[in-house]
């Protein structure tokens, strides 16, 4: 654990013996663990999962109020990668409760909330793994310390803006050192309503400004043999950060949802499309050099406790080498089978094809996976 990790668990560790003093009794707190297990063939390009069996996104979680004025959380997570465990603080946060006029803030170290799945934990996406959008611009899961700031607007519709300030480390391999305090900052707003009683909607913009662009070599280092630069690049294919980023992404999602009468617990068709680009990649990049990716998803619920879904992706970048670029596009389509016996248990059988890989050496042809979650305890609902 590192140590900001390792302050943040202290601080909220302290803070929850306070309060359980206080009051002589912790019933009003919730505590949850979810296990993810998973085995795959085959690890994807850009992917998050090892080959074989693997502990996946697998957490322990507490949360509750402290006083009247403030909510805390706190998430430890255990995951297996490259064949070891790794274990980490992904959340501890305190949110206020009792602001005016809709406003909310929140303070700590959480998951930005732009794009649709970013706020979700991964075991409780709909497939293996997250969208190539997500792997390749976020780290697949970007969560970091921070500040946020929320308004819910006084409307028939739901209606959310907000603004986020972070640190920004997680966002890439190669932080600038030229940068001090705030890395990175976002806006969102998200819109949604419902139709009639069967359909529901929403739809959201993200934009993110990263400050902590990754450094590039110095004119005296650029004739580094390109053999060893390809070892150095392999060594990076799993790294939690985000591998392809620039100074400023946009990002667009909308989701629609039906279920007869709406209720979903008989049937559900959940259709959700993500695109994102990504500008100025660094100095030598001109307006046509971007990143761009979209995502379409599409999960039918066609009995209590069957579901069957497809995804399909698309990534373009521009590969910075030097003062050039080349071309890397990738394609992944997913199709995938779960039952849940249960809300609290999912058995998932998913299979995986990558193909028009350029640039993208290790690209699986096939990966079938086969997922078990079980979650224990309370849990956070899940969003729209």
């Amino acid at each position: 654990m590192n140590k900001p990790s390792f302050l943040l668990a202290a601080m909220l560790s302290a803070i929850f013996s306070a309060q359980a003093q206080q009051s002589g009794s912790v019933e009003q707190w919730q505590f949850g663990a979810v296990l993810d297990a998973t085995s795959t063939s085959r690890n994807l390009e850009l992917g998050a999962r090892d080959k074989g069996l693997q502990l996946g996104h697998s957490d322990l979680t507490a949360s509750g109020p402290l006083g009247r004025h403030l909510q805390a959380h706190i998430t430890a997570v255990l995951a297996t990668h490259e064949g070891k465990l790794e274990k980490s603080i992904e959340e501890a946060w305190l949110e206020t409760r009792t602001l005016p006029l809709g406003m909310s803030a929140r303070i700590g170290r959480f998951a930005s909330q732009i794009g649709y799945l970013n706020q979700q934990h991964p075991h409780a996406d709909d497939f293996v793994e997250r969208p190539l959008l997500y792997r390749a611009f976020l780290g697949s899961h970007w969560n970091d310390d921070g500040l946020r700031l929320n308004l819910t607007l006084p409307t028939n519709l739901y209606w959310m803006v907000g603004a986020e300030a972070f640190r920004g480390h997680k966002l890439v391999a190669h932080a600038d050192p030229a940068v001090s305090g705030a890395g990175a900052f976002t806006l969102a707003t998200k819109i949604g309503g419902d139709l009639n009683r069967s359909h529901s909607w929403q739809v959201g913009l993200s934009y993110l400004k990263n400050r902590r662009i990754a450094v590039l070599e110095e004119e005296h280092e650029e004739d580094i043999d390109h053999e060893h630069e390809h070892e150095h690049e392999h060594a990076h294919e799993h790294a939690h950060g985000a591998q392809f980023g620039g100074k400023h992404m946009w990002l667009l999602d909308g989701t629609w949802k039906w279920a007869p009468d709406g209720n979903n617990q008989n049937q559900q068709v959940r259709v959700t499309v993500e695109a994102a680009r990504v500008t100025d990649i660094n100095r030598f990049a001109t307006s046509g050099q971007r990143h761009d990716a979209i995502s379409l998803s599409a999960v039918w619920r066609f009995q209590p406790a069957w579901e069957v879904g497809a995804r399909f992706d698309h990534l373009r970048v521009a590969m910075p080498h030097e003062d050039h670029f080349h071309e890397g596009r990738l394609k992944e389509q997913a199709l995938m089978l779960v039952w849940k016996p249960s809300h609290r248990q999912s058995l998932r059988l998913q299979l995986s094809r990558q193909n028009g890989a350029v640039g993208f050496e290790n690209a699986a042809r096939r990966s079938l996976a086969l997922q078990y979650v079980l979650a224990f305890g309370a849990h956070g609902a899940h969003a729209y």
